[in-house]
């Protein structure tokens, strides 16, 4: 408890600073590794894995120490990159919360687990109501490191007197989501970048800036992910109660829903999509149509006859763009 308690006292301290006067990506990931570093100190670690039919592995002090301090740190920059929507890191923060508050009680995880795991999830549940789009209240650098290093450190509490691989890789599953994100944007930016240097740039690659290009609205964006963060918790839920195999039929199902779901927004945004006339920017909208024309609402641009002409200038179709 101690050792969580000074590593958040420096997370804080480099964050704060950084929402104030803002400093360099580095500086915030030295700050993330003395955080981890002085929490390992005290005694949080990963230590011991027994995997399928072989006996149980036990690392190396040096070893436990380096892992366990890159989980930290993987985890806590995990969350804070996906912090690009209103809402968003809380909500998944929130979502992973309870997973794993439903893993540790099944699992007969230490009580202290338990407890740490349960307060973060009903703080977060009483701030997502003021962080939602359009939000009142910011989470900011402090707060989105905070969540990140506190479930780093309470999911290695959770699963420390468990040597069972099912259970130990339970938290990577339900971080799924902000781990993959963080993983993916290391790898994209060394591939663009070509270097080192190009891991700390800003980009807008991440997964909520690719919804939101497909056409989704930012509060749609943060339900999908909200929904995939869920799915990741839920599997593994189902995972530790039932098996695998159930856990990937589950998966399955999922899979399927969302293939539907979005093929019918893609029909229903290519109905409804606006179409500008280049010459007097006229806008087309399929929801209300051309009455005067004898076109009525619900027509599609692509519905149109093809002798239709534009109500302001006279321009027919081929003079007409998509709307952006």
């Amino acid at each position: 408890m101690l050792g969580m308690f000074f590593g958040i006292l420096i997370i804080s301290i480099i964050c704060i600073v950084d929402d104030i006067k803002t400093i360099k990506p580095l500086t915030k990931l030295i700050g993330q590794l003395l955080a981890g570093i002085v929490t390992v100190a005290f005694g949080v670690r990963i230590e011991d894995i027994t995997l399928p039919f072989l006996n149980t592995i036990e690392m190396q002090e040096i070893f436990s120490m380096i892992i366990t301090v890159i989980w930290i740190v993987g985890v806590t920059n995990a969350i804070n990159l996906i912090d690009g929507l209103d809402g968003l890191s809380s909500g998944i923060s929130v979502i992973s919360a309870i997973s794993l508050l439903i893993i540790f009680v099944l699992n007969d995880s230490p009580m202290v687990a338990i407890l740490l795991i349960t307060a973060l999830a009903g703080a977060l549940v009483g701030f997502l109501p003021f962080n939602f789009s359009p939000a009142k209240t910011f989470i900011g650098d402090t707060g989105s490191n905070f969540l990140g290093f506190s479930l780093s450190i309470i999911s290695i509490l959770g699963v420390a007197k468990t040597y069972t691989v099912a259970v130990i890789v339970l938290p990577l599953i339900v971080l799924g989501l902000p781990l993959f994100d963080t993983f993916w944007a290391i790898i994209r930016r060394l591939i663009k970048g070509k270097s080192i240097k190009a891991i700390f740039k800003a980009d807008k690659g991440h997964l909520h800036h690719k919804i939101v290009a497909k056409g989704f609205s930012q509060k749609q964006a943060v339900l999908i992910l909200y929904g995939i963060s869920a799915t990741f918790g839920i599997f593994a839920v189902i995972m530790l109660e039932s098996g695998i195999w159930k856990a990937l039929s589950f998966l399955l199902m999922v899979i399927v829903a969302i293939s539907i779901g979005y093929r019918n927004f893609k029909t229903e945004k290519t109905e409804n999509q606006r179409y500008e006339c280049i010459e007097c920017k006229y806008i087309y909208n399929p929801k209300f149509g051309n009455e005067k024309a004898g076109i009525p609402p619900g027509t599609a641009f692509e519905d149109l006859p093809d002798d239709w002409v534009c109500p302001v200038c006279g321009e027919g179709k081929d003079m007409f763009e998509i709307h952006q």
